[in-house]
């Protein structure tokens, strides 16, 4: 998989037209979309909702498990944020609606030594971050996308969306927390992907940070 972050490296970044008013809500390097791009490893994954969970484990307390139903009956947050894929597309005021991160972790008690947690998701994806990145008021656990219901392609039946990190971080068909003491590297951070993934930093890549090409968004299916 490190042939990705190496294919995605090498020309230049591209040129953006935009109105001032709105420059500085857009990362270097990036473009401005209406589209939804549909970027993802593997195949969509297909669910019988009567068996599907979400698990938390690790660090904490206690392991629990939440059906699709308990999480339904969860409060319920909208908010409407940006976004930027480290392959060059930026979106702008998506809509969200799910259960805010902060309330989700009610439902639990983590260990006071738990630092970090890795997301887990189908298919055999993973991704980190520190505890605290999880901690602002527009990270979700994302139901509905735009007013509708996520599409499969776009992470139904869960996703996770934390909008402060290039768009990998926030995993489709996530299924397990796995809160930890110390860091673990995730699927793209084990393939040549930087580890904090700041967009307004352009911390793409692991190890020097080279262009990506600006039309690799733009070979992809997207709605």
């Amino acid at each position: 998989m490190k042939n990705k972050a190496e294919r995605l490296k090498g020309t230049k970044s591209p040129t953006v037209n935009i109105d001032e008013s709105l420059a500085h809500r857009l990362p270097p390097g990036q473009v401005l979309t209406e589209k939804f791009p549909i970027l993802h490893e593997g195949e969509v994954p297909e669910y019988d909702m009567s068996t599907w969970d979400l698990r938390v484990y690790g660090a904490v307390e206690e392991e629990v498990s939440f059906s699709y139903e308990d999480l339904l009956q969860f409060p319920m947050t909208n908010t409407v944020s940006d976004i930027h894929c480290v392959t060059r597309w930026s979106k702008f005021d998506t809509a969200w609606e799910g259960i805010r991160f902060t309330d989700f972790m009610k439902h639990f008690k983590i260990k006071p030594e738990a630092k970090y947690v890795m997301i887990h998701a189908d298919q055999d994806y993973e991704t980190n971050l520190p505890i605290e990145a999880l901690l602002r008021d527009d990270v979700l656990l994302a139901f509905k996308y735009d007013g509708k219901d996520l599409t499969p392609k776009h992470g139904w039946p869960l996703r996770l969306v934390v909008p402060e990190f290039y768009f990998w971080k926030s995993a489709k068909w996530i299924r397990g927390f796995e809160f930890m003491t110390e860091d673990r590297h995730g699927f793209w951070e084990r393939n040549g992907f930087h580890n904090t993934a700041d967009p307004f930093q352009e911390q793409r890549f692991s190890d020097e940070e080279l262009p990506i090409p600006e039309d690799e968004w733009m070979k992809k299916e997207f709605d």
